[in-house]
């Protein structure tokens, strides 16, 4: 077992490591508009496995494992968040997919987020089942909220929503919105112009 204070060192050097890599992003302008490219969150440029070991060390310790039967990610990034945390908790993942598979109590959803429209599909998630979210990047809240209105639908419980990177007012929207669910991000960001400022 590991000494208390070297999981808190363990546990900052993660969310360190993190930081840096947010930090370091390129970032590129569609329209008017600063976008940071990460490969937490676009797939691109390629993902350092140290980074990714990051989150989800910082994942594994922020969820109460005991209180989650389920974990489920969002296509297409949520894949590999999800995944490492599935294999470390030993919970089984399901993916809200884009395409639809017309499955017995599939659920569909109308996501509207401030960058895309369209609807996405949920499935194999069973009443009373307890569910964690993770989520790459929240702005405006649109796609966390229609999913979680979705889960709602087949009687399971979410319990515990982790978005990697926070940026903009939707996180403490959907916070005071669904006063019973632990919703969190890991960073919290903001731009400025072309540049990445990480918050407190």
């Amino acid at each position: 077992m590991i000494p208390y204070q070297r999981w808190v060192s363990i546990m900052e050097e993660a969310m360190q490591r993190l930081r840096n890599s947010l930090q370091n992003a390129p970032v590129i302008w569609k329209g008017d508009y600063p976008y940071f490219i990460h490969p937490l969150t676009d797939g691109v440029p390629r993902l350092d496995p140290e980074v990714l070991s990051a989150v989800t060390d910082l994942c594994l310790e922020a969820i109460d494992w005991q209180e989650v039967d389920l974990i489920l990610g969002i296509e297409a990034m949520g894949l590999p968040l999800t995944a490492p945390l599935s294999i470390n908790s030993g919970k089984p993942l399901v993916v809200v997919r884009k395409r639809q598979y017309g499955l017995e109590g599939e659920v569909t959803i109308d996501q509207s987020t401030g960058y895309s429209k369209g609807e996405m599909y949920l499935n194999d998630i069973k009443s009373g089942e307890r569910v964690v979210i993770i989520d790459d990047v929240l702005s405006t809240g649109g796609t966390i909220r229609a999913i979680i209105d979705g889960i709602e639908k087949t009687g399971a419980r979410i319990m515990h929503v982790i978005t990697v990177v926070e940026k903009g007012p939707g996180l403490e929207k959907l916070q005071q919105d669904y006063p019973n669910i632990k919703i969190e991000s890991l960073v919290r960001l903001e731009m400025d112009g072309a540049n990445i400022v990480i918050l407190e």
